[in-house]
């Protein structure tokens, strides 16, 4: 367990990391009429920052050796 915890802690940490944003962006920045499919919505945000922010920080995960 302790090896798994190691291999996708960094993916883990980006998605909580990139919804809190989505949201963030979603209520600071946000689209006033609904035209914008990805900002409209807090939800759609949310999905799309842990979307990016999972992809990022995978980016910097180890390789497990074998």
């Amino acid at each position: 367990m302790t090896r798994m915890k190691r291999t996708y802690l960094l993916p883990i940490i980006g998605i909580v990391i990139g919804m809190a944003g989505g949201i963030a962006y979603w209520a600071f920045v946000g689209c006033a009429n609904g035209s914008c499919p990805i900002a409209s919505s807090p939800v759609w945000s949310a999905i799309y920052g842990a979307a990016i922010g999972g992809l990022l920080l995978s980016a910097f995960r180890k390789e497990a050796k074998q």
